[in-house]
This record gives C-alpha cells, structure tokens and sequence, in this order.
C-alpha cells in the first residue's frame, strides 16, 4: 500500500508543481476601496475571472495584492477589469507615500502637558507626517504615511504612554465614555465585552492605568447603559473621579 500511494504521489507531483510555477502575484492600488464591503465587492468582481486565484487586502493602504496564473490571465488584464467601476487600479510601489488621517480621542489626555508630551514622542518618528492636538475636546488628529507606519501602532505608542486612545469622530452623534476597571481584569476580555455592547464603536483598555474607553452612538445608549451593561457582564467599571492633572 505504502508503495502505492508514493506511486501515484510521484505522478501528481509535476502537475503541482506545474501549477506552481505558473502562479504569480503582484500588487495595486484601489482607488475608492474603503471598507470591507468595498473590499468584498472587489474581490467577488476579481475572482470571476479564470486564471485569478486569489487576494489579500490592505484597507489601510488601498492595496490588493493578487495571485493569478501568468498562463491565463496578465496583471494589465486583471487591472483593466475593474474598469468603469467606482473602484480604479493604479500602480503600487513599496516607497510610495501613501497619507492618511486618523483622530484619537483620549479622555485621559488631560491637559496641555499631556498633548505636549504626544506630540514630542511623536515627532520626527518614521512615518508621521503631521499631528494637531486639540485638548479642549481631548484628541489628536495625526496625518501618516500607510506604508511606513499603521493606525494600530501609533495607538500602541500612546498605549505604552499611558493613554487609551479609541476612534475619534466629529459627529455631534457620537460620544465618548471613560471608565475605571480592576487592576486584575483582562483588558482584551474587557475590549471583547465592550465592543459587544450596543451602539460601541471602538473600545480601548489600558492595563497600565486600569482604564476602558469607548466611542459610541448616543442616540442609541448612554454612559450609564454602558457602565451597567459592563457590572452585568462581570466588569467591575466605574467612573473616574474628577481629574486632578500633576502632569
């Protein structure tokens, strides 16, 4: 049996290898590509086509990179398929520079020292392109470049300076909450847990300041619903005491 099997394995390995062979991948640009619905669209609109075999996105960067079969189908040809769609394909280099903008709302960003404090650490780090702090409303708008830098590490850095930054957005709908949880609890159990509340947006926990910020729909539920819907789910949050800054 054994011998069977490495017989009919050495007549299938050539055409494996041949398929391989045959794949190559390359990677662009999409214009208009901002979601994972957008993403979704692209990709079923993509995969219709033989001798395409697969895709990974980048939402951050507006990238896609595809693998195809080089026998079947050419990157211009794949590239002109999305052609007279809302989604346009342009070329992808690893030095482009690629600008976005993200506002991080950081109730914990108390005074102008703290602001003081994000911008210096900030400075001059690759990949930051500008930053505005505005701590009347406690959030710091920073422009960046996609492909030297990322949205998750630059919440990680204020992370690690003791703020706990969550999605920051103008909307007169939107609120912010801000609470205390134990110095024991699971800050990624108390993510999971917020985030499953209704109308949350984004939620951030701070293992270092024992703190959980949410970003949420006002029209749909309130600083106290939140405070109660975490005590049910076994987070033991409560509100902060009026600031007293030392910074």
């Amino acid at each position: 049996m054994k011998t069977l099997i490495l017989f009919f394995a050495a007549l299938l390995m050539p055409a494996y290898l041949s398929a391989q062979d045959n794949t190559d991948s390359f990677t662009i640009r999409i214009k208009g590509m901002r979601c994972e619905e957008c993403a979704h669209k692209v990709k079923n609109r993509l995969l219709k086509e033989d001798g395409v075999e697969r895709l990974s996105f980048d939402l951050e960067k507006r990238t896609t990179t595809i693998c195809y079969d080089h026998t079947k189908i050419s990157p211009d040809s794949i590239k002109s398929i999305l052609k007279g769609t809302r989604y346009k394909a342009s070329a992808y280099h690893e030095n482009d520079t690629i600008l976005r903008g993200m506002g991080l709302q950081m109730s914990d960003m108390h005074c102008q020292n703290c602001a003081n404090r994000i911008m210096k650490r900030f400075e001059g780090m690759e990949g930051i392109d500008s930053m505005a702090a505005h701590v009347d409303r406690h959030y710091v708008f920073f422009r960046y470049d996609a492909n030297r830098t990322c949205k998750a590490h630059i919440r990680e850095v204020l992370g690690e300076m003791g703020f706990t930054p969550v999605n920051y957005y103008t909307s007169k709908d939107i609120s912010f909450a801000y609470f205390l949880i134990p110095e024991d609890t699971d800050v990624d159990e108390a993510i999971d847990l917020a985030l499953s509340l209704e109308a949350v947006d984004d939620a951030n926990a701070n293992k270092r300041r024992h703190s959980l910020a949410i970003t949420y729909a006002n029209k749909y539920t309130t600083e106290e619903k939140l405070l109660e819907g975490l005590r049910s789910a076994g987070i033991k949050a409560t509100l902060p005491a009026p600031h007293q800054c030392k910074e």
